[in-house]
């Protein structure tokens, strides 16, 4: 959350950040730092600093000591798991520290680091308000603007979005009228930026966002050009910086990548993930903060789905496992992204037609959350595979749409979601063969994609709107459907909508009496059909295709190999 002037962390061998959530998802909220140190070690460090702190306490002079003292303190009590020892320690230290700006601005920071990491998001909201009013008291500004934009992620966190709001606008404002040094001005509107452009990132407000994304790139890019300035500030409460630049920059790539993998820019995604992680090789070699480590697996989320998406299961499918590796490095970067993980896995099973499989990943995936946007992410595609499946779990399809009805009660505010939910009602519609009740549901996706240019949820809408009309004998109009669906689909790329687009073009064309074109119709049908056909052989005898059957626990160590390919190929042709 916030790092001093100098670059060292204020968390004492420690740090934070931001970890956003993928599947069409974002939130924020701080990553925790776990030391593997031997026990004998941490035991007398332990010791060490209580002997600081109680000596200090008796002398009025040594105050940085006295308050270093117990912020290290509190750090060894939460790596032995003792943080009912650390919360009074550190509540003491707020108390008596009030006369020391900059020691009770971290303190309160790192208590309220603590309460977020339990998710008592109440209570850190409740200490960062504190640090507000306090930072205002003492007339800085600056970090006034710190504690207010990291209470603003918190309450996103809580969808408490009537607080968020005007919270934001008066940190826009503040970081506005504030002068001082460039690099922590910029610093603060991105931070400012950041929170925007998630906040409509998780609204599924794709177009909307824009404006702000774009100030954000043009932020980043002013900060790349400022020296940092050695000279401390003269208000000692303004010793605090949110990230380094080196930092900012690869979350500006990141929230890049979110924007391009909703819109459905999907090669524009690969390029900004690909600069990305090429920055994060480089700052991994100097740098073992945690929060390297959140970013890369987030890229690696979002630039999975696109994969997926692109018709390169193989090289998804080796990037889950490369997740998994890194989350058995750590078990707190486990927790936060398990319920993603299986949802990728359920992803990937569905483009090799496990549906079994997938059923049970997305089912794992929804036990593991209770992140509300997630939650609806996984129950319409896990509604898909349902309706993909036939009659054989009517009664929980019934239930799970019910649950994600899109006219009604909708769970989520996210713009994206709620389109998604209208294709998933028309396309059980069209399975049960309720075609205007199918269409009425796949004109309101179009409308609502359109608004926000979701350009993959128009290209499926578009595709199954021209099939529909293509089985109700309405050549012409499956055509103006169906043309502007495959030109998309080129556009994102989205193999899976070309090869159906493909298929209905070289039928629709034989219909009416083109041959030429048929033909040529024909033809890239039958090339998409081979590089799907190529990707999923490849894809299903590798190794790591059987974590497809892993639903419990961390992520397993090794994998065996696959004798061959053990799914349906049917589906692709």
């Amino acid at each position: 959350m916030a790092t001093d002037w100098k670059g060292k962390l204020v968390r004492p061998k420690g740090g934070e950040g931001i970890h956003l959530v993928t599947g069409h998802l974002a939130y924020l909220c701080w990553d925790a730092v776990t030391h593997r140190k031997e026990a004998s070690f941490v035991t007398g460090a332990r010791l060490s600093c209580g002997c600081q702190w109680l000596i200090s306490q008796q002398i009025p002079q040594f105050e940085d000591v006295k308050f270093e003292a117990a912020s290290l303190l509190s750090e060894l009590y939460c790596q032995e798991n003792s943080v009912d020892a650390a919360k009074p320690l550190l509540r003491k230290a707020i108390q008596i520290s009030q006369q020391t700006p900059y020691w009770h601005c971290r303190l309160l920071f790192q208590l309220a680091q603590l309460h977020t990491l339990e998710k008592d998001l109440v209570s850190a909201c409740d200490l960062l308000g504190v640090g507000a009013e306090y930072a205002r008291v003492v007339g800085s500004e600056y970090t006034r603007a710190l504690f207010l934009l990291s209470k603003g992620m918190l309450l996103l966190m809580e969808r408490k979005l009537q607080e968020v709001h005007p919270l934001l606008t008066l940190c826009g404002q503040i970081v506005e009228n504030w002068q001082g040094n460039p690099i922590q001005k910029e610093s603060l509107r991105v931070f400012f930026l950041v929170l925007q452009v998630t906040h409509y990132l998780d609204a599924g407000q794709v177009k909307s966002v824009k404006p702000c994304l774009k100030q954000l790139q043009q932020c980043i890019q002013t900060i790349s050009t400022l020296h940092d300035d050695e000279i401390l500030p003269s208000n000692p409460a303004d010793l605090f910086h949110w990230l380094p630049k080196e930092h900012m920059c690869v979350l500006v790539y990141l929230v890049t990548v979110m924007h391009s993998m909703q819109a459905g820019y999907l090669e524009k995604a690969q390029k900004y993930t690909d600069k990305a992680l090429m920055q994060l090789e480089k700052l991994k070699m100097l740098d073992c903060s945690p929060i390297l480590s959140s970013f890369q697996v987030i890229l690696l989320e979002h630039i999975i789905m696109c994969r997926l998406v692109t018709g390169h299961k193989a090289t998804a499918l080796q990037e889950i496992s490369q997740v998994c590796q890194l989350c058995q490095q750590s078990p707190r970067l486990f927790s936060n992204h398990a319920a993603q993980l299986h949802t990728l896995l359920g992803l990937y099973c569905v483009s090799v037609n496990c549906m079994d499989n997938a059923e049970a990943q997305f089912t794992t995936a929804l036990r593991l959350t209770n992140h509300q946007e997630l939650w609806a992410f996984i129950v319409t595609n896990l509604a898909s595979v349902y309706i993909r499946e036939g009659n054989r779990h009517q009664e929980v399809l019934y239930s799970l749409l019910e649950r994600i009805n899109p006219d009604h009660s909708f769970p989520v505010s996210s713009h994206c979601l709620r389109a998604a939910a209208f294709y998933v009602r028309g396309l059980f519609s069209f399975f049960q063969g309720r075609y205007n009740e199918a269409k009425r549901f796949l004109r309101e996706t179009l409308k609502m994609s359109n608004a926000e240019d979701l350009n993959r949820l128009t290209a499926c809408s578009l595709v199954l709107l021209g099939h529909i009309f293509y089985v109700l004998g309405n050549h012409r109009e499956s055509n103006n459907m169906v043309v502007p669906a495959m030109q998309l689909a080129s556009k994102i790329p989205d193999m899976s909508v070309q090869l159906w687009s493909s298929a209905l073009l070289r039928d629709l064309n034989k219909a009416c009496g083109n041959a030429m074109d048929a033909h040529e119709a024909a033809q890239m049908h039958q090339n998409f059909s081979q590089q799907l056909l190529q990707d999923h052989i490849e894809a299903c005898s590798l190794p790591e295709h059987n974590l497809i059957t892993w639903t419990d626990g961390p992520p397993p160590v090794q994998f065996q190999a696959q004798n061959g390919p053990n799914t349906s190929l049917a589906s692709l042709l």
